[in-house]
């Protein structure tokens, strides 16, 4: 019994440190509010396939997803998702530009809207070496890395986790009986 659980406990900590994937709180502390300038709070972020945005607002404000047209004239009209309940979450499940305006146009011609390009996540396909004579990036004092006091989560996981796993498995049954 000892062993079994022993294998249990990596293979949940091999799905723990393979994961990759952000939960961004629209808007930091501000949440999604009229106040919050979400054009310089989005700056500077990288958003990839898995990452979470979380919306969080009073209850006289909503949250609609939107196509860029729409974006563009504040309009609600032909929303692909719209919310209201203050506490909404939207999965970024595939690359390309995402769009989210609040329902109240007034509100959303006053800057309360976000647009946001989701990357592809890097983690199945390596990044290749740098060429000779490419030079690295300079260091600066800014933070791009999302932490939990930057208004984004962290939460570990990844493309090759279910492979992990499974192989964990396969080697740890022999083992066990």
């Amino acid at each position: 019994m000892a062993k079994l659980l022993l294998v249990f406990a990596l293979v949940v900590l091999a799905i723990a440190l393979t994961c990759t994937a952000t939960v961004y709180t629209v808007g930091g502390s501000s949440g999604w509010d009229v106040s919050s300038d979400l054009d310089t709070w989005a700056k500077g972020k990288r958003f990839v396939t898995g990452d979470v945005l979380l919306f969080q607002y009073s209850s006289y404000n909503t949250v609609d997803d939107v196509t860029k047209e729409s974006y563009q004239g504040c309009n609600t009209t032909n929303a692909i998702q719209s919310s209201n309940n203050g506490n909404t979450t939207y999965t970024l499940s595939s690359p390309g530009d995402r769009y989210f305006i609040a329902g109240n146009k007034l509100y959303c011609l006053g800057g309360m809207k976000l647009h946001v390009t989701v990357e592809a996540d890097q983690v199945a396909s390596p990044a290749s070496a740098p060429e000779p004579g490419d030079s690295l990036p300079t260091p600066t004092s800014e933070n791009n890395n999302p932490s939990i006091f930057s208004s984004a989560v962290a939460i570990h996981g990844g493309t090759y986790s279910i492979l992990f796993v499974f192989l964990g498995f396969m080697v740890a049954i022999p083992w066990v009986m």
